[in-house]
């Protein structure tokens, strides 16, 4: 039966993955897996590579964008069923385990989406994988084994390094430590995880420690105390993991952390801290700070084996009939209702034609783009221009990707700190010829203009609208007489890699 939901639920994903246009974030990392860059200054590279993949089988369509976080999925499923199965031999914990991420909304549908975060996801588990198997054998060349997939961890997103508590943990805690400790598998799993992640060093190195920095500046970042950030927070959790699955998933993990503590036992210690720390700390930064909804995701997968774990303990535990019965219960609870809000959602996004939460909804508030590009080409057409110019790497990553195939030259001409070591986007095309500026509105209007001694002609005003809603106006200029610049000082207002860290938290606080 687990098996059968896994392929139907892989189906919807697939028909999801095909069927809704990319959002802006999406776009922008596939414009990176057009490069040969070792690292960006936003995040690692994995996620490009992980583009690449799919791309290659299925050329630059919306599915070969998302084939790879929807193999993800399945890779992530199989390392939960192995851990599981290992450390309980049981049956129907192994079915809870691979059917609590299909329950849950981002993993069950927006594993489709392609982020960092879904690149990270399967490594992260897989690290946890090789210490399981680390602490079931005893055989110290495991630890290369997580050195290694920590370093895959880290090449796709720096939160990884929020695990290394739990490592710790699952080090020091247990009386092995000792052993460990004089052994030469931990220090040489650092060693191996440090030249895996060596492309990102060897790129900052080069670039003035620019993805150090602005990762620094994302998380130093405070702007006072706000209940609104953690209510976004918290409700955030419940929305992607599930209603009734969040309460199952933190009561297993609080379970198996006073279980892994009390008794020193690694695997325990391990599966909890990996979880508890990262989300403690979240919600800390969220007294701040809006986390994002995709930061905290790359961790509840540990927490959904450790809930299963727990559940197939408690009879050999002790506990009361009742008890167990109940826990049973609340899991079932969560995975069929959490599966069935999954299909909703879905049914919601591919064949409803309503727009149920205007502007706010996550999927509109990024669609619509189409018109945005319709209108473009036409002004293309009428004045004769040869290129397209943004002042937003959303708007950039989106024209990029609808004029994928009309060999028409896209340029961001500010925010250059973003795309340094990208390759020549056609400039032969850009000098000496018209452009056109499609910016959102009041965006055309930003102090950047200052910078910019380009002629500008008003051309018109097209609206971005998602199942008949408002949402966004924008402005399509006419650029003459000037020659964008790719490589501005690192102290100019077009590079502006350091003013993007400081403006990022202002914007998620508004």
């Amino acid at each position: 039966m687990a098996a059968l939901v896994i392929a139907a639920m892989t189906v919807l994903r697939l028909v999801y993955a095909s069927a809704i246009e990319l959002r802006t974030d999406e776009a922008y990392y596939w414009t990176w897996s057009k490069e040969t860059a070792l690292s960006f200054l936003d995040h690692p590279p994995m996620i490009a590579w992980l583009i690449r993949f799919g791309t290659a089988i299925f050329g630059d369509t919306t599915l070969g964008v998302r084939f790879g976080g929807i193999v993800a999925m399945l890779v992530t499923q199989c390392l939960l069923a192995d851990i599981v199965r290992r450390l309980t031999h049981d049956a129907r914990a192994v079915a809870l385990a691979v059917l609590m991420p299909e329950a849950a909304l981002y993993y069950g549908l927006l594993m489709a989406k392609v982020a960092p975060d879904v690149a990270l996801i399967p490594f992260a588990v897989a690290m946890m994988w090789s210490l399981v198997r680390l602490a079931q054998s005893g055989d110290g060349r495991w630890w290369l084994a997580a050195g290694l997939f920590a370093g895959l961890s880290l090449l796709s997103k720096f939160t990884a390094i929020m695990f290394a508590p739990a490592v710790a943990a699952f080090l020091l805690v247990p009386d092995w430590r000792g052993r460990w400790l004089r052994s030469p598998y931990p220090y040489l799993a650092v060693v191996v995880a440090i030249v895996v992640f060596s492309p990102v060093l060897i790129w900052n190195a080069q670039h003035d420690w620019a993805s150090f920095r602005f990762q620094g500046v994302r998380a130093t970042t405070n702007y006072g105390i706000s209940l609104r950030t953690i209510g976004d927070y918290i409700g955030l959790q419940f929305g992607l993991v599930g209603f009734v699955m969040l309460p199952v998933v933190l009561l297993g993990l609080a379970m198996t952390a006073w279980r892994g503590y009390r008794t020193r036992e690694p695997v325990a210690i391990l599966l909890s801290t990996a979880v508890l720390v990262p989300f403690l700390y979240f919600f800390a930064k969220s007294l701040t700070l809006r986390v994002g909804d995709t930061w905290p995701m790359f961790m509840w997968p540990v927490g959904f084996a450790a809930a299963a774990v727990n559940l197939a303990m408690l009879p050999g535990e002790g506990w009361s009939a009742r008890m167990i019965r109940s826990g049973i219960f609340w899991v079932n609870i969560a995975v069929v209702s959490g599966i069935a809000f999954v299909v909703i959602v879905f049914l919601y996004y591919v064949a409803a034609p309503w727009n149920l939460l205007g502007k706010m909804d996550p999927i509109g508030a990024e669609a619509g783009y189409e018109q945005v590009a319709a209108r473009a080409q036409a002004a293309l057409d009428e004045t004769g221009a040869t290129w397209i110019a943004t002042t937003d790497y959303r708007t950039y990553a989106m024209m990029r990707w609808l004029f994928r195939d009309r060999g028409v030259p896209v340029i961001e001409i500010n925010e250059r700190g973003r795309f340094q070591d990208f390759r020549d986007p056609g400039m032969d095309g850009i000098k000496g010829h018209a452009g056109i500026y499609v910016g959102r509105e009041p965006d055309n209007h930003g102090p950047v203009w200052d910078s910019i001694p380009a002629k500008r002609e008003p051309l018109a005003q097209v609206e971005r609208r998602w199942r008949s809603v408002l949402i966004d106006t924008y402005a399509l200029d006419k650029l003459t007489g000037w020659t964008p610049e790719l490589s501005p000082p690192k102290d100019s207002p077009l590079f502006q890699w350091r003013v993007l860290a400081g403006e990022f938290a202002k914007r998620e606080l508004s």
